[in-house]
């Protein structure tokens, strides 16, 4: 998936008393051409940020050991824990060193399961090698909560100068522009703010009624109310960063077009802390993410609050998404019940890890969900190379036009044109998949299931235990066709 190059088979031999090296943030090269960046934390936040629960050392391959500091963060909305993060830049390959500092670990797991990565666990330390960039989550005895999310970066190619009039630059360190990190901090347009790997800021971006508008970088937004809020506003590229803690949305766009989205890690345990939300926007991409939050990690809608209009043509891809609340993909619950149909379409989603979903609530399940409300009408979707891995609790798909108090006052329109294929999910504790219109007038028509398996088992049909067909549904279709 997005990784360059699989996670190659552990060396075989380990210097297992091999000394650390102080942190650093510049990089050299072997003779195998490999390049490796150490960030240091920022004072101001070593100890209050310091993860109790793991050390990280990395090095280039026969090189020195460096200690890569690990964060704190928190994760779950239902029970809320102390996970852990750790971040670096590379290119080509590294070995890398994780110690388990409290207990005794017994097993260990490298996730996504995908990229097949070997490992080695002896005496509290977990050996493995990296050929690249990688976005993982590492857990011991089979506890996903109390995790090391690790993310080797890329290299960056194109860092602003710090003196451009319209660079807006925080450079390692912590900061606080404003009075406390939900403080809202405006990027007017053609501005580039850029936040160097070793920082944390800490405060609320908000780009509107602005274009031209790049938040790049290698650091940490944390405790924000959203990460960046996007609104009316056109040309906004978001690449890099970090996103810990924040409060509510991480990107939150609203009637806004060409927005990008590349490289993004976010971590959230608030409620309604969602990974990227976006309402009424056109011309969307999102690529090469790690998303891990308390409810939707990523949801498109159509008009909600200030904004209106159709949201089309967006690509998702090369994507993780972890959601420990609510759906990792949620489309079209919100629209404008009182005005002209909202029309949500052209949405592509390919080569998407899932790594959990757990929602209680059975009208709102779904790993890959669309709930049509407030006169909503999707169309033309694409979910392509999907694999979903077993979860706590939901479905793996959920298509239905409905009403919820809770979130709108009249059905959605319809649900037309969908594709499901090259999906696959491992595991046991999926319900049944649920597709289901509201009335003769509001149907789920034309859905195609192309290569769709269940623990092996290729889905070719509805019935109770795997997929229900519910009434006002139309035209469902498997590939290959039931005999």
């Amino acid at each position: 998936m997005m990784f360059q190059g699989r996670l190659l088979f552990i060396f075989m031999s380990l210097l297992l008393g091999a000394s650390s090296v102080t942190y650093s943030s510049t990089c050299s090269r072997t003779p195998a051409d490999s390049t490796l960046i150490v960030y240091p934390a920022p004072e101001e936040v070593r100890d209050s940020m310091a993860s109790p629960l793991y050390e990280l050392h990395v090095r280039k391959p026969g090189g020195a050991w460096q200690e890569v500091f690990v964060y704190q963060v928190m994760v779950d909305l239902d029970n809320p824990q102390q996970s852990a993060m750790a971040y670096f830049d590379l290119e080509g390959a590294a070995e890398l060193r994780v110690t388990v500092k409290t207990g005794s670990a017994k097993t260990a797991s490298i996730r996504p399961t995908a990229d097949s990565i070997s490992f080695r666990l002896v005496n509290n330390e977990l050996y493995f090698r990296l050929q690249g960039p990688s976005k993982l989550s590492i857990e011991f005895d089979g506890d996903i909560f109390c995790n090391l999310h690790l993310f080797a970066n890329k290299i960056e190619t194109a860092i602003p100068d710090p003196g451009d009039p319209d660079v807006i630059y925080f450079g390692p360190g912590l900061h606080q522009p404003g009075k406390d990190p939900l403080t809202p901090y405006p990027i007017p347009s053609g501005k580039t703010v850029y936040i160097a790997g070793g920082a944390v800021v800490r405060a609320t971006f908000t780009c509107e009624n602005a274009k031209n508008v790049r938040l790049i970088g290698r650091g940490i937004i944390d405790q924000s109310r959203y990460g960046l809020k996007i609104a009316h506003s056109d040309s906004v590229f978001v690449g890099g960063v970090i996103l810990l803690n924040t409060v509510s949305y991480g990107i939150f766009g609203g009637q806004s077009n060409d927005l990008t989205v590349e490289d993004l890690k976010s971590i959230s345990s608030a409620k309604y802390s969602d990974g990227i939300d976006l309402m009424s926007c056109n011309n969307v991409q999102v690529r090469d993410v790690f998303l891990r939050n308390s409810d939707d990690c990523i949801a498109i809608y159509g008009h909600r609050w200030d904004y209106f209009g159709p949201a089309r043509n967006y690509s998702v891809s090369n994507a993780v998404l972890w959601a420990d609340v609510a759906h990792p993909i949620h489309i079209g619950i919100h629209g404008n019940p009182g005005g002209t149909i909202d029309t949500i379409s052209q949405l592509r989603f390919n080569d998407i890890d899932i790594l959990e979903h757990d929602e209680d609530s059975k009208q709102f399940q779904g790993c890959m969900a669309i709930s049509a409300g407030d006169q909503v009408f999707v169309s033309d979707v694409v979910f392509e190379d999907v694999r979903v891995e077993d979860f706590e609790e939901g479905q793996l798909i959920n298509l239905r036009v409905v009403k919820s108090g809770a979130f709108n006052t009249v059905p959605g329109t319809g649900i037309k044109d969908i594709l499901f294929k090259n999906i696959t999910y491992w595991g046991d504790r999926a319900s049944a998949s649920v597709i289901q219109g509201y009335d003769s007038e509001r149907l789920v028509r034309h859905v195609t299931f192309e290569n769709v398996c269940i623990s092996g088992k290729l889905v070719s049909k509805a019935d109770s235990s795997t997929l229900i067909v519910g009434p006002f549904a139309d035209n469902i279709r498997f590939q290959p066709l039931e005999k």
